[in-house]
């Protein structure tokens, strides 16, 4: 084990984030607006909209209020987070240059790194993208809206040319949330939105979360509560001859996109640790490339023949760390919990309940840093159906370090 431990070990001063850049701290403004919708956000109905019994009038007419008021932020090129099914967005016009270039100012983001659209109606592809071929068409019909995004041939000059990372695609997507939706047609325009977080920071899954990473950066931030997914959409890209290529895993699993198309395929890319030198190719779609979603602490995936053995491992190497001086935490799964007693312990949910790791990783990797840990173990899940996605985000958190016992 120690061998393995001395692989691990790098000096703390390693594992704390970079300065920020100062191209990011001169986009800092003075103030972000706020506004709170969660009251036309309803999980009983369909269509978002929410009863008198449970929104009082006049909070609805200033919830209301803010949506309009954030789509005119949107309008005049400002920038705005909102709420989706899958994790707050920051949103900007994707026609606009100078508004996506704020996109990427606020959150320190590569510029080769390309940006979801997300549009409200099937509608506004018309003139943004140049062909949707057959099994993009039954994508589109079975999972829009939804956590899937597609990558599409982009009409040229539609978009900004920053939204696209310069390729001649575009991933686009239609969320299924009532803020997002109604945000997106009140603005009128399709909306380039990455996560609204700092670049390789932990996903936002409050706005709470939105508000740590980008107060005064960018110009409101939506309240929409707790987002329902947790983790990004799934991108695929849909071949000619009804292959669907999945460049990231997310909410849309395989096992339902082969549902719909002729053969499922993972990305090559989805296999090797990310390149991080300026002149690889650029990446087909956002989190291909870069290591995202790190806690500020260092963490590794642990994984074994049987839990008994990654539990005991864990618990050893977790003592010699706390010996030398780190602050630790292991992130668990429910079934496995107890064999960490007088640890620090992080619960992902049940292993067999894979939906609940999805809704608590990224708020859980938030967790640690506001209890400082420094040295973090994390188990494993069987990459299949939502572990795809999981085990995804948890390896890139890693910085793709794993434990092999």
């Amino acid at each position: 084990m120690s061998d393995k431990l001395n692989q691990m070990q790098d000096s703390h001063a390693g594992f704390v984030q970079k300065e920020r850049t100062a191209q990011e701290q001169e986009v800092r403004s003075s103030h972000t607006q706020w506004w709170d919708v969660r009251c036309l956000v309803s999980v009983n109905n369909t269509d978002g909209v929410v009863s008198d019994e449970s929104c009082a009038e006049q909070t609805r007419i200033a919830a209301e209020t803010g949506i309009r008021k954030a789509a005119e932020l949107l309008q005049a090129g400002e920038t705005v987070a909102f709420p989706t099914e899958t994790v707050y967005g920051l949103g900007a016009d994707a026609r606009s240059t100078k508004a996506v270039e704020a996109v990427f100012a606020a959150k320190g983001r590569p510029s080769d790194n390309p940006l979801i659209v997300h549009i409200s109606d099937a509608d506004q592809l018309e003139g943004m993208v140049a062909k949707i071929n057959d099994t993009a068409r039954a994508l589109i019909n079975m999972f829009w809206p939804g956590p899937l995004t597609l990558v599409l041939p982009v009409v040229p000059q539609a978009l900004s040319s920053r939204v696209t990372a310069g390729l001649d695609t575009v991933g686009v997507r239609m969320p299924d949330h009532p803020i997002a939706l109604r945000l997106i047609a009140e603005a009128g325009c399709p909306l380039a939105a990455p996560s609204a977080n700092r670049s390789g920071r932990p996903s936002p899954t409050l706005a709470q979360h939105v508000r740590e990473d980008l107060e005064g950066r960018i110009g409101g931030i939506l309240d929409g509560g707790p987002t329902g997914v947790g983790l990004e959409s799934t991108v695929v890209q849909a071949g000619d001859d009804g292959t669907v290529t999945i460049l990231r895993p997310g909410g849309v699993t395989a096992e339902q996109l082969a549902a719909v198309a002729r053969a499922v395929v993972l990305d090559p890319a989805l296999a090797a640790t990310p390149g991080e030198d300026a002149d690889s190719p650029a990446p087909r779609s956002p989190g291909m490339k870069y290591t995202h979603y790190a806690p500020r602490g260092r963490l590794s995936v642990v994984q074994g023949p049987s839990s008994v053995e990654v539990t005991g491992w864990i618990r050893a190497a977790l003592a010699e760390a706390s010996a030398r001086g780190e602050r630790t935490a292991v992130l668990a799964f429910d079934e496995h919990a107890a064999g960490y007693a007088g640890e620090r312990v992080y619960t992902l949910g049940k292993l067999d309940a894979l939906h609940e790791a999805a809704q608590r990783l990224y708020g859980v990797l938030r967790r640690c840093d506001e209890d400082g840990v420094t040295y973090i173990l994390a188990e494993s899940c069987p990459p299949k159906g939502l572990g795809d996605a999981v085990m995804n985000r948890l390896l890139k958190a890693a910085g793709h370090r794993i434990v092999r016992l």
